[in-house]
């Protein structure tokens, strides 16, 4: 027993030793084949392209015209004429109240007026013949001003009319409710183009200016855009800059009030020297990237500008036509020698 574990005692430095011998002469293998033979890397000439810098928010279209009808008085719905997705003219009837409901006073207006009517009528008769002086002729057409004005007030609000030319895109009652004053009857859009409008902050705003192009996408439907206007003050309680975008919307795909992605194109260069960033290696603050220069490895300083995701725009350092190093860059040194195996 003694002597096995002797002989285990004495053979187990031997192997780690033997072990540790053949890693190091290994480690020297590999590092004498990248000097012989270089580091086995992979490159790829770099050519100028457009780059785009994009901004994504978040915002619910509208039509690019919009209102809605609301009630004059409280009552009972008496007929709605429309239906959702119907196309109306300004001033078009789409839903009326009874005439007799005791908040509109509709029959009382209108003898109120007729009367006034017959009065001034007979007034100018007397005034043609000498009968009736200047002023009583004004007192009698005042009032007949009035008459006429509260009849027509009280018809119209009978008699709900369309507020602009579109679509109908809600309706928010039904024959027989009872509503309040001022509630909310329907609503009219004209949807073959959308608006939305973005806030962005202080830092943002200079990106920003009319004509910029945009899109706005929701459950894979896209519309085409671009920025109509931009605010030039803040708003102090959001703190925030508005920026007003129009969509064209000629299928009517979209549907008004929805929240879509919008998505700015801030910034564009059609001959960019565009790298990936993991392409990038950052040292002391600074970034580098490693090119290939007649078979070694150049480290070169690069001025990064706008990034968009996974890519970034180089203002300064490269130039089309430089072979980039993408793969290997972990082992290089500059001036190491390198060995290109693109396959």
């Amino acid at each position: 027993m003694k002597k096995g574990r002797l002989f285990l005692a004495v053979l187990l430095p031997a192997i780690i030793f033997s072990s540790c011998s053949k890693e190091e002469k290994s480690a020297q293998s590999m590092e004498q084949i990248y000097e012989k033979d270089g580091v086995p890397v992979k490159v790829v000439s770099l050519k100028a392209r457009p780059f785009k810098a994009t901004q994504i928010y978040h915002a619910p279209l509208t039509g690019i015209m919009e209102s809605t009808a609301n009630a004059a008085f409280g009552g009972r719905i008496d007929k709605i004429l429309v239906k959702v997705g119907d196309y109306v003219k300004k001033d078009q009837l789409v839903m009326t109240f009874p005439k007799d409901a005791p908040a509109a006073r509709y029959y009382q207006a209108k003898a109120a007026y007729e009367t006034a009517k017959k009065s001034l009528q007979r007034i100018k008769k007397l005034y043609a013949k000498g009968g009736v002086s200047d002023q009583s002729l004004d007192n009698v057409q005042a009032q007949y001003d009035v008459a006429e004005a509260n009849w027509q007030a009280v018809s119209e609000s009978v008699e709900v009319k369309a507020p602009i030319s579109g679509y109908v895109t809600r309706i928010s009652v039904s024959e027989s409710d009872n509503v309040a004053k001022k509630a909310e009857l329907l609503s009219v859009a004209q949807t073959n183009k959308l608006k939305a409008v973005i806030r962005v902050s202080e830092n943002e705003i200079c990106d920003f200016k009319e004509g910029l192009a945009a899109r706005a996408r929701w459950k894979g439907r896209v519309l085409s855009g671009k920025v109509t206007r931009v605010d030039k003050s803040m708003n102090i309680r959001s703190q925030s800059f508005g920026v007003q975008l129009v969509f064209e919307n000629q299928t009517d795909g979209f549907l008004c009030g929805v929240t879509a992605d919008i998505e700015i194109d801030v910034y564009s260069n059609p001959q960019a020297i565009v790298l990936e960033r993991k392409n990038l290696l950052h040292q002391g603050g600074k970034d580098f990237v490693f090119l290939d220069d007649k078979g070694s490895a150049r480290k070169v300083q690069v001025h990064v500008g706008r990034s968009n995701g996974l890519y970034v725009e180089i203002n300064k350092g490269l130039k089309a036509g430089d072979k980039l190093i993408v793969e290997g860059q972990a082992l290089l040194k500059d001036g190491k020698k390198i060995k290109i195996e693109n396959s």
